[in-house]
């Protein structure tokens, strides 16, 4: 038999005999190796254990410790449960399966009932047979026909096979089951060993949401107890700070099918909260020099053919508006146009410049409903949306300028854990960019001069910039351990370029301008649920959308009190209610706990005797008697401070920035 040859990581070339596995290779450096080896990379691909290589390649194993290791654990552990379905409810239809760094997924489909989650410890039972059964797991080819014919009458199943190119298509045979699959498999059912089936969700077929609706079985699994227990703590922390399981609990928004995926209502309590945080930008943008505009959410498409929004964003994009005599209208995917047009509105002056304009901006961007989710990814959004024009030998101290405020902002809401990124093209891949490498040269090295000059650490990201400029991107790690991009300062030599911008000199000649682009939060929907995943939906004091409770013994005898002290509260803008439903004291307590409102009062006959209260913050177990004037100073100082500790230090960015 031929041999083959076999490159290793470190370039050496080694000859195995054809049909050879990764298991024989992985036995010719260390028998350890072989032991910990699940799989392997050939040529780039992840391939079974024992599958035989017939060619010449490259080869890297792939043990239970590496990312992909772990991977195929979940493809096996997905295999059992389509089996486990199949025993359970043989009608079953089964759809797509998916495995990665969360976990894996099986779609299901059912004439009856849906798989419910009562039903998965049930189906863990008959995995857990399977595995202590310890049946080989075999890799089988059978002809697309045969294929068919074993999954005949499930037409998802059906529909994967057809879309598989070529004549053969790759099953599994386990024990006296048959598969479809063609991830990396373990070579023994007893190999999988610590699993979880998590959750079931909705799903439709193929992420389209013109398609059925399936019903998703979640799972996890890993290849130790330890790390399985690990993870599932993790999830438990991450259901009790997800936005939309809060935002239920506190009643801060909803979303319904009637209207549209990925159109949020917000209630009375979570427009409150985003109220809160309009004013506060606004007030911030508007000391900071910044004018405040109001500019429409339609727009002539022309005007996004001519930014080359349209060119080379148009998938995000809404379908256009005919309006019926030659015009198309089309909704808004971003403002920066919108504020182009206030700055070409009249002549300027080296003056006036840098000229800042802000929006709260709504904005719309055509997402899937499969990307659909929550306040985290929605189709209508209001960015906190601001553009500076300045002359080029501004550019610098403007960008410092916008950088403290961002610092600023950041402490106000307590953000502490982010770092920087300068974002830049892709060397390798220029054409997805506005052709200009002077532009972009030029505008990499302001941007990192700038860095450097402040000081700071950051990261370099070849690649993430927008189309038409590279940017500094601050990145932050929510409650749920995700990274998101937070806050945005980007350079624009091409929109004025586009737009022909220009403002007049000291010289009395026409110049161009620089444009800046940066949003400070995000949008509105995706920083209140960032804010409600790390708050964990107890808002300091000063976003609460209610700041105090007030609960009488007695609405008969110490009601009046108790609307007295509301009225002073509400006279100083504190967000106050009065609990007369007339329950029992504790579970009036326990409530206000539950809606995490920051102060709950009680207030009885000694509290109106004595012109005080009996406060108790939350998340605290004893309350404290004080005087009513006290408290109120004490609440109006918490609201004033952004809830921060009067002595709190400034952060070591902030100091940066000041030097």
């Amino acid at each position: 038999m031929a041999d083959i040859s076999i490159k290793f990581p470190d370039g050496k070339v080694k000859a195995f005999p054809a049909g050879s596995s990764a298991a024989d290779v992985a036995k010719s450096i260390s028998i350890s190796l072989a032991k910990e080896a699940v799989a392997a990379k050939f040529n780039g691909k992840l391939v079974d254990y024992l599958a035989p290589l017939s060619d010449d390649g490259s080869i890297e194993i792939v043990t239970k410790k590496d990312a992909e290791g772990l991977a195929v654990l979940r493809n096996t552990t997905a295999a059992l449960l389509r089996i486990a379905l199949k025993k359970a409810f043989p009608a079953i239809r089964l759809g797509e399966v998916s495995a990665d760094e969360d976990g894996f997924y099986v779609d299901t489909d059912k004439d009856d009932q849906q798989v419910s989650a009562d039903e998965l410890d049930s189906l863990a039972v008959i995995v857990e047979k399977l595995v202590s059964d310890k049946l080989d797991i075999k890799r089988i080819s059978l002809s697309k026909d045969d294929a068919l014919a074993s999954v005949k009458g499930d037409q998802y199943s059906s529909e994967l096979i057809k879309a598989i190119d070529g004549d053969e298509v790759s099953f599994l045979q386990i024990g006296e089951y048959q598969v479809l699959s063609d991830g990396a498999q373990l070579v023994n059912t007893g190999d999988v060993k610590h699993f979880k089936f998590l959750s079931v969700a909705g799903a439709y077929w193929q992420g389209k949401s013109s398609n059925p609706m399936l019903q998703r079985i979640y799972g996890t699994a890993f290849y130790n107890q330890a790390d399985l227990d690990e993870d599932l703590k993790k999830r438990q922390e991450a259901r009790e700070r997800d936005h939309r399981v809060i935002g239920n609990q506190l009643d801060l928004f909803f979303v319904d099918p009637k209207v549209g995926a990925g159109l949020p209502y917000w209630m009375p309590n979570g427009a409150t909260i985003r109220r809160v945080i309009e004013r506060y930008i606004i007030d911030k943008e508007v000391a900071n020099g910044y004018q405040h505009v109001y500019t429409p959410v339609l727009a002539n498409l022309d005007l996004y053919k001519q930014s080359g929004h349209w060119a080379h964003y148009r998938e995000d994009m809404f379908p256009p508006m005919d309006m019926g005599d030659g015009e198309e209208l089309e909704l808004r995917p971003m403002n920066c146009p919108s504020h182009i047009q206030i700055y070409n509105h009249h002549i300027r002056s080296y003056r006036e410049l840098p000229m800042r304009i802000a929006e709260l901006g709504m904005m719309h961007r055509y997402e899937k409903s499969g990307a659909l989710s929550g306040l985290q990814r929605v189709r209508e959004m209001t960015l906190n949306d601001g553009h500076t024009f300045v002359a080029p030998d501004q550019i610098q101290e403007e960008f410092k300028s916008i950088l403290r405020l961002m610092v600023k902002v950041y402490d106000d809401f307590d953000i502490k854990d982010y770092t920087f990124r300068l974002s830049y093209r892709d060397p390798k891949n220029t054409e997805k960019y506005f052709d200009d490498d002077e532009m972009w040269n030029k505008a990499q090295a302001m941007l990192k001069g700038a860095m450097d000059e402040l000081g700071f650490d950051y990261v370099e990201a070849e690649g993430e910039a927008a189309f038409y400029g590279p940017k500094l991107d601050v990145q932050t790690k929510t409650a749920l351990g995700n990274e998101e991009t937070l806050s945005t300062i980007q350079l624009d030599f091409m929109m004025p370029e586009r737009f022909d911008l220009h403002y007049v000199g000291a010289d009395g000649e026409e110049h161009r301008p620089v444009m800046i682009h940066r949003g400070l939060v995000s949008t509105m929907e995706r920083f209140v649920a960032y804010l409600t995943e790390i708050y964990k939906g107890a808002f300091p004091t000063w976003l609460a959308p209610k700041q105090v409770t007030i609960i009488p013994v007695s609405e008969q005898k110490n009601g009046a009190y108790a609307d007295k002290l509301a009225a002073e509260l509400k006279a100083a803008d504190v967000r106050v209610n009065v609990d007369k439903r007339g329950e029992k004291m504790g579970y009036l307590i326990r409530d206000a706990q539950t809606h995490k409102i920051p102060y709950t009062l009680v207030v009885g006959d000694d509290e109106m005797n004595n012109g005080s209260v009996s406060v108790r913050k939350y998340g605290e177990e004893d309350s404290v008697s004080e005087s009513s004037d006290a408290f109120v100073k004490q609440v109006l100082a918490d609201i004033a401070s952004y809830s921060r500790d009067a002595d709190a230090e400034e952060s070591a960015v902030e100091q940066k920035l000041e030097n």
